[in-house]
This record gives structure tokens, C-alpha cells and sequence, in this order.
């Protein structure tokens, strides 16, 4: 198609809002109203009421808006990462050329529900005492033949095998292939659970896979193989899916391991503790004998130092020292026991002195000069030269106590220089 002339272009160019609102004609008129599928993303609800959002697949997105009365109508909130089915139109906004859906209805897309089933299904058969804590059994300390529920080609069995060969376990592991997502999962999985009950060889079991949505983890929410797994008479660890993944086949296991890798660990775990403790005593061991070689080496060398001194020659010799030795203390102990005596002398010469007649006589006087002067102290005459009276009743009593007289009696008054009559007026 030949381009057009200048003035022609000129006079057919349509301005961008003439433009845009011919587009929104043909989108809104051509295309009706239907049921699109995908993943709700980049949610924002306005305080206006109206909720603004992305759907999205793995190929495109799209701009959706819920406005307010539509908004609340709805059983289902859009939040990110939710997969829905919505229902609404297509539009335009022109300010920003943008076309958008405008979403008139919400519904779960099967991920929501089965949130819901297995809500449901958890209570239940946690109401039954299917997951109590009391039932649960420990693992045996060093297993060592395991058999591990899954499917033989997956990742997850192969990152069960290389930790436990990476960290030295030493055992045997059993692969029980099963398939561990789609129709007939669970029921596979029951079976291989039941055919290593019957065959009775196994100290542990795993049963597990790699992460996924819940839709892909859904046989291990499916009650026949939750109630096989807590029938056990083996010992089950549960590894599904990463740290943030929970199956109902977790709570009824004896243990959960947040991934394969992670029960691999678990296992090995107490294997890898005794090989370590084992190392130490070797080493210890080791370091014990070494230490016993170099003490029989020293007592051998003792030995043959004693030998060297109990010769003839070296007896004379030490005798002769000896000799020495005792000489020298023979000779500290007298002046030792002469300068003892010359003290004791000393002493009792000083005690001697000290209690001879005269220095008695003078003591004992000057102790009872010291008994007269407190005997003097404490008289009632030495108190009557102080400037106290005594008083007595009629019969010679002292009076203490005021509570004691009465008017008009008659009482005795004992001054230093002599006794006054007196009589009490109130």
C-alpha cells in the first residue's frame, strides 16, 4: 500500500483522543462480556471501595478494577496470588490508553476450595486424636535399613541420597516407587506403605517429594493415605514440599521434615554424632597410649637412676653426706634448745618478780582503797550531801512514790545535817 500524500495525511490524521475513542468503541462493542482464568497480582483497594488488580498467567496480564458495589457483592477478596475466574467486560481508559477488565464477579479457581477441603478435613481427623502428640514415636537412633515413599525419578530421592552418602550414613536405603501427585497417587502411595508393613524389614520409613502448589501436594492431604501413614507400625518421617508447605500427612507422621534433604539430615544425624564421638576416642586413645609409652619410658629411666645410686660406691658416699646432714642438725638443735632455756630463765625471773609479797600487798591496797571509794559513792549519805532529802512515813519507810502520801500526813524529812518534821497540805 502506497503511503498517502502529505496534504492527504494532514487531512485524514485523527487527533490521539478521536483515535483512542474510536479504539474504545470497537473494543467495547466488538468483544462481549465472558470468564477469563488466572493469578491475581498487584492488588490495591482504594479508600473510595473500588479494588484495582492484575491477572496474569504465565503468557500476559491484564489491568482489572472491582469498583465498590460490585466489590461487596463478592465471596471471594482478590489478593495476590490467588487463582481466580473472573467475569466482566472489556474497557478503555482513555487517559492513558489502557485497555482494562472491568470484573463484575470473583470466584475461586479450585486452589480455594481445596484450602477449604483441607481446613475441613485437618479438624476432623484432628478431632479423632489422628495427629496427637501421644502417639507420636521416636526414631530410632541408627536405622539401618529405610524405605522411602516416593517417585523413583524425582529430584527429591536423588537429594535423599546425596546428603546421606555425603555425610558417611552408613545403612540401607529401599526406593517404594510411587507416584506422588495426580489421580492415583495417594492410592499407590498407600500400597507401598502397606507392602513395607507386610514386609517387615524396615526400621524407619520416608515418605515425601519436592515442593509444589497445593494442588500438586494434594495426594498428601487424601484421608486414605493420611490414616495409612498414622497407622504405621513403622516409624514415618514426612518430607513434602519446602519449609512454608504443610499436608495433613506431616501432622499424622511420628516426625515433619520441612524437605527430603531435611530428613536425610535428620537420619544421619545421630549416625554422624557417633562417628564424630568415635573419632575423639581414637584420638584419645591414641593420646593415651603415647602418654603410657612416655611414662614407662621415664619410670625405665628412674629405675636406672635408683640403680646408679644404690652402687657401693655412691651408698659411701651418700652415708657420708648423710653423716654431714646429721652432724649439722645435731648441732642447730642444742643451740637451739640452749637459746629456749636461756628464755624460759628469763621469763621466770620476770614472773617471780611479779608476784613477790610487796608488789602483792601494794596491789591488794590499791584495790581496796578503790572498793572504799565506790562503797563511799554509792551510800545514802554520800546522796544526802548532793542536796537530795529522804522521805519516811510515820513508821520510818522511805517514800517513793508520790501516790504514796496523803493530805495532812505527817512525814519525816532526813537532810545531811539532820532530820525536820513536816506535813503534807494537798
Amino acid at each position: 500500500m502506497r503511503p498517502p500524500t502529505e496534504d492527504l495525511a494532514a487531512s485524514r490524521a485523527e487527533s490521539v483522543t478521536e483515535f483512542t475513542r474510536r479504539l474504545k468503541v470497537v473494543l467495547e462493542t466488538g468483544m462481549r462480556p465472558g470468564w477469563v482464568r488466572g493469578e491475581v497480582s498487584n492488588v490495591r483497594a482504594q479508600a473510595s471501595g473500588h479494588v484495582y488488580f492484575s491477572l496474569k498467567d504465565a503468557g500476559a496480564q491484564v489491568s482489572c478494577v472491582l469498583f465498590r458495589g460490585d466489590a461487596q457483592r463478592q465471596e471471594v477478596t482478590p489478593r495476590d496470588g490467588l487463582q481466580v475466574l473472573v467475569f466482566g467486560e472489556v474497557s478503555v481508559y482513555e487517559v492513558r490508553g489502557q485497555y482494562q477488565l472491568i470484573v463484575r464477579a470473583v470466584i475461586d479457581d479450585g486452589a480455594g476450595r481445596l484450602q477449604r477441603e483441607f481446613e475441613a478435613l485437618k479438624r476432623r481427623l484432628e478431632a479423632e486424636g489422628l495427629f496427637a502428640r501421644e502417639k507420636k514415636r521416636r526414631l530410632p537412633a541408627m536405622p539401618r535399613t529405610i524405605g522411602i515413599v516416593t517417585s523413583p525419578t524425582g529430584a527429591a530421592l536423588q537429594d535423599f541420597l546425596r546428603i546421606l552418602t555425603r555425610r558417611g550414613w552408613r545403612g540401607r536405603v529401599v526406593v517404594l516407587p510411587a507416584k506422588v501427585q495426580g489421580a492415583g497417587a495417594a492410592t499407590e502411595m498407600v500400597a507401598m506403605l502397606e507392602q513395607a508393613g507386610a514386609w517387615g524389614i524396615f526400621d524407619l520409613l520416608v515418605i515425601g517429594r519436592g515442593g509444589g502448589s497445593l494442588e500438586d501436594l494434594w495426594a498428601f492431604n487424601e484421608e486414605p493415605l493420611v490414616r495409612a501413614v498414622a497407622a504405621s507400625a513403622v516409624p514415618i518421617i514426612s518430607a513434602v514440599g519446602h519449609e512454608i508447605d504443610f499436608t495433613l500427612c506431616d501432622f499424622a507422621a511420628d516426625v515433619r521434615a520441612e524437605t527430603p534433604s531435611g530428613a536425610a539430615e535428620l537420619i544421619s544425624s545421630h549416625f554422624v554424632a557417633s562417628a564424630e564421638r568415635v573419632a575423639r576416642l581414637g584420638e584419645a586413645m591414641e593420646a593415651h597410649v603415647e602418654d603410657a609409652v612416655v611414662r614407662g619410658k621415664e619410670r625405665v629411666a628412674h629405675a636406672a637412676s635408683r640403680l646408679r645410686l644404690l652402687a657401693p660406691a655412691a651408698r659411701v658416699e651418700q652415708g657420708f653426706l648423710r653423716l654431714d646432714d646429721l652432724g649439722n642438725r645435731l648441732g642447730a638443735a642444742l643451740r637451739a634448745t640452749v637459746e629456749t632455756r636461756r628464755h624460759a630463765l628469763v621469763h621466770a625471773r620476770a614472773e617471780l618478780a611479779r608476784v613477790a609479797p610487796e608488789r602483792r600487798v601494794e596491789f591488794e591496797s590499791h584495790r581496796l582503797l578503790a572498793l572504799w571509794k565506790r562503797l563511799q559513792a554509792a551510800s545514802p549519805k554520800s546522796v544526802l550531801n548532793r542536796g537530795f532529802v529522804i522521805l519516811h512515813d510515820e513508821h520510818g519507810v522511805p517514800v517513793t512514790r508520790r501516790a504514796a502520801v496523803r493530805a495532812g500526813q505527817r512525814l519525816g524529812a532526813e537532810f545531811a545535817d539532820g532530820t525536820a518534821r513536816v506535813r503534807v497540805e494537798e
